[in-house]
């Protein structure tokens, strides 16, 4: 969504493509020229940018409270509703079903609706859902809640940096979109910590905040100015750019950058399903897909779901130690991967990220194993926790954000739309597979699952250095001729 950065950085690969692009590349480029003869945003103000930001990352907090809630209230839900294994494991997976459908419809909504209007709707949703688990007495009410969280978390996902991209301007967007992530992190870690203090009831009534705060902040700031013009709002465009820029900013310029933009863009051919099965994307296709399989299937949310009650298999005497301690470590690496992206490169945060989760399910899956004999222990437990947080901290560092970077690049600007859909469906399919198939795998074999997993990461390591491209310090035009030509 992020259009004057995707044309900033070209967007075609093929000559095909590129010349389709040109009338948008050209526009670009008298743009950059009047702006810097004109300093467009001399004289301007980032407070109500930061303020928008604030309140929009409210919802990535919500997105990381939903997703970490299931790992510390599981042994208490069960007990206090009587609920199975198999019930457990749909309250928990559910989730990722109301967030893939979230997701697939949360571009017509935004664009519908505005950002502000889709924001709105998913904090109501989650509030309902929090509210519906809260009072549950069994099973279909918890399920019900949980799964109308998941979609509004699945709406949130996609138009929270969607909404941030379109406000910031261009020298501060890389940062501020990096707070999405973080805020995410921000909210599991929350919910592992608080999770182990409060009742499962308290916490649910915790994921309230967010929501609420959400809501209340969506009457105080502006509405995304691409939007606005991109439906003919044209005097609340002005308005909304003047209050994101400050009154004494000169807007001019790029108030025509944008209205240029979206003039061209509607002009260009729209990108089909069909288009993805061109030869030409071929390897894009396959980078961006498979990256969300391994990011996925490598066992991620399993561990997070579930995390008390592995720490238990594992020789604890409750899991409230080590989801502390997960919640610890989460937000700290996610902040330092997001400082070496640019520096180390892509491709070396995603091998050491891969490799370490491989090692970390090894430790976590030895130590079930040591168990279930007999073995060592007194080591047993130490093994657990270090194996799951090397595993947890790994992730953080490369393949929990490092994919989601890697997509925006790849994909021509005729095919992103629909190509990020394709991505995001996969992602949250394997989310489902895995969160739903975890205490099943555990109750087959518990050192198994996590060897399982561990090949998963092997797989990954050996996928990044045949077939990922490294995408640092070029423009989406040169990553994307060599991968499509």
């Amino acid at each position: 969504m992020a259009i004057d950065q995707d044309l900033e950085n070209g967007s075609s690969n093929t000559r095909e493509v590129k010349e389709m692009n040109r009338p948008l590349i050209d526009n670009y480029e008298k743009i950059v020229i009047a702006r810097e003869e004109g300093g467009a945003h001399d004289g301007g103000s980032i407070g109500m940018v930061l303020l928008s930001t604030f309140v929009a990352v409210c919802g990535s907090f919500e997105f990381g409270i939903c997703m970490g809630y299931s790992a510390p209230t599981q042994a208490d839900i069960r007990e206090d509703l009587g609920l199975s294994l198999a019930e457990y494991s749909l309250f928990g997976s559910i989730v990722t079903i109301g967030a893939m459908i979230g997701a697939v419809t949360s571009g017509r909504i935004a664009d519908f609706a505005g950002r502000k209007g889709a924001m709105g709707m998913s904090a109501i949703c989650c509030l309902v859902g929090w509210l519906a688990v809260y009072f549950s007495q069994g099973a279909l009410s918890l399920d019900i809640g949980r799964f109308c969280t998941g979609y509004g978390i699945g709406v949130l996902s996609y138009v929270v940096p969607v909404f941030i991209a379109e406000i910031t301007p261009k020298n501060l967007r890389g940062g501020l979109t990096t707070i999405n992530q973080l805020m995410i992190c921000t909210g599991v870690s929350v919910a592992f910590i608080i999770g182990t203090i409060v009742p499962w009831r308290l916490l649910a009534l915790t994921g309230l905040i967010p929501s609420v705060i959400l809501l209340i902040g969506l009457c105080f700031i502006p509405e995304s100015p691409r939007w606005l013009a991109k439906v003919g709002r044209q005097k609340d465009f002005e308005v909304a750019l003047r209050r994101l820029r400050g009154k004494d900013a000169d807007i001019s310029n790029e108030a025509a950058e944008i209205k240029d933009y979206i003039e061209t863009l509607e002009n260009l051919p729209k990108g089909k399903i069909l288009d993805l099965f061109n030869r030409r994307y071929a390897r894009s296709v396959i980078v961006g897909v498979g990256l969300m399989i391994f990011q996925q299937f490598g066992g991620i949310n399993g561990i997070l779901f579930y995390a008390s009650e592995t720490f238990v298999s594992a020789g604890f005497s409750s899991g409230k130690l080590g989801t502390i301690a997960m919640g610890c470590v989460q937000i700290p690496i996610t902040a330092l991967g997001a400082l070496l992206m640019d520096k180390s490169g892509r491709r070396p945060l995603l091998m050491f990220s891969s490799t370490g989760t491989c090692l970390g399910c090894l430790l976590t899956g030895t130590s079930l194993y040591l168990k279930a004999h007999g073995m060592l222990l007194g080591w047993v437990p130490i093994l657990a926790l270090s194996g799951i947080l090397l595993f947890l901290g790994s992730f953080s560092l490369g393949m929990g954000a490092v994919p989601w970077v890697m997509m925006s690049e790849i994909f021509p600007i005729n095919i992103k739309g629909i190509a990020g859909s394709l991505v995001t469906s996969v992602n949250w399919f394997g989310s489902w597979a895995v969160s739903f198939t975890f205490n099943f795998l555990m109750s087959w074999s518990s050192p198994g699952t996590l060897f399982l997993y561990a090949a998963v990461s092997a797989i990954a390591v050996v996928f990044v250095a045949k077939v990922v491209p490294e995408t640092k310090g070029r423009t989406l035009e040169e990553i994307q001729a060599d991968m499509n030509s």
